[in-house]
């Protein structure tokens, strides 16, 4: 029975489980990006953003908890350095999870997981070359092709009223 289940198990024990998301949290935060299962890296994502949170704040308490989670100091390390650095101002979202095909093998679901600011040719939310994120939400009912027409109406409906 599945009753109460929020997440996703994996087909392990617990602590079988604690384990590998472990050991796949310090191989991302290691490498920055890696390739595994569609499953595993959506379980791992859930995992891996609350350990950010935490090193957003560089205590000795959240670098304890952090190290309680990975059991990984050269992680721990990486985690409260350089990646610290990169996504101290983003709010949230710091991993991105894209599907790559199926598995030769067992037709699995393979996907990569990877930080997001560590890749450029990915970031939909900022200008390459400066790195500040913009803007593409329009305001509801008003678009490009909507301001353009409406333009011209207003040019012509002033020139008339002059002559």
């Amino acid at each position: 029975m599945r009753h109460g289940k929020k997440f996703n198990h994996l087909g392990r024990k617990k602590g079988h489980r604690r384990a590998l998301l472990s050991n796949l949290a310090a191989n991302l935060i290691e490498h920055k990006r890696i390739n595994t299962t569609l499953a595993k890296a959506k379980a791992l994502r859930v995992y891996v953003e609350p350990l950010v949170t935490k090193a957003k704040a560089d205590t000795t308490h959240s670098r304890r908890v952090v190290f309680s989670y990975l059991q990984n100091k050269e992680a721990v390390k990486e985690l409260f350095g350089p990646i610290k650095e990169k996504v101290g101002d983003r709010p949230g979202g710091y991993t991105r999870v894209i599907r790559i095909g199926f598995r030769q093998g067992d037709a699995a679901e393979m996907a990569m997981i990877e930080f997001v600011d560590y890749n450029t040719e990915y970031s939909v939310g900022g200008d390459a070359e400066t790195g500040k994120p913009t803007r593409r939400r329009t305001r509801r009912g008003s678009s490009k092709k909507a301001a353009e027409s409406a333009a011209p109406a207003v040019a012509t409906a002033t020139s008339d009223e002059e002559e």
